[in-house]
This record gives C-alpha cells, sequence and structure tokens, in this order.
C-alpha cells in the first residue's frame, strides 16, 4: 500500500496551449517548458494545441512559462475543457 506513496513518481499535466500557429511555436513551448526545474518530459502537440508535461513542477509554473513567452494556457481537463473538445480553427 506504501509503495505509492514511498517513490515520488513523476506527474503528467496536460495544458491547453493557445497561441501556437506553426511548428516552430510548438518547438518554442516545448523548449520552455523542457527548462522548468522539476520537468522530466515535455511533448507539444500542435494540432490538439496540447502540452504534456512529465515531473513534479506545479501546473502553476508550467502556465506561468506559457504565458510569459506569449502564449496561452490552462490546465486541460478542467470543466471548461472536459465538455468541450471541439476545433476552433
Amino acid at each position: 500500500m506504501n509503495q505509492h506513496e514511498s517513490h515520488q513518481s513523476p506527474e503528467t499535466t496536460i495544458l491547453a496551449v493557445t497561441g501556437m500557429s506553426c511548428g516552430g511555436c510548438a518547438n518554442t513551448v516545448m523548449r520552455i517548458l523542457s527548462r522548468i526545474p522539476g520537468v522530466a518530459e515535455a511533448t507539444v502537440d500542435l494540432a490538439a494545441g496540447r502540452a504534456t508535461i512529465k515531473g513534479m513542477a506545479t501546473p502553476a509554473d508550467l502556465i506561468a512559462a506559457v504565458e510569459a513567452a506569449g502564449y496561452g494556457a490552462q490546465a486541460a481537463g478542467s470543466d471548461a475543457d472536459a465538455g468541450e473538445t471541439r476545433g476552433s480553427h
């Protein structure tokens, strides 16, 4: 029962990212996220507008970094995101 509690495994955070219009934007977001302390891995799906981050960084830190780079970000899976998965393009 304590196996899960005794080892801190990286958590997965998914962010909805707005403002990305090309592969260069997606690479920039991925690079920014990868540099945050506590991030083990970051991937960005341009088509879905989502970033998947594994590690111990807080969602607030991840969102702040993306927003500081000029993109929008919010935690995916929130009530606003869960009910609507339609594309805006």
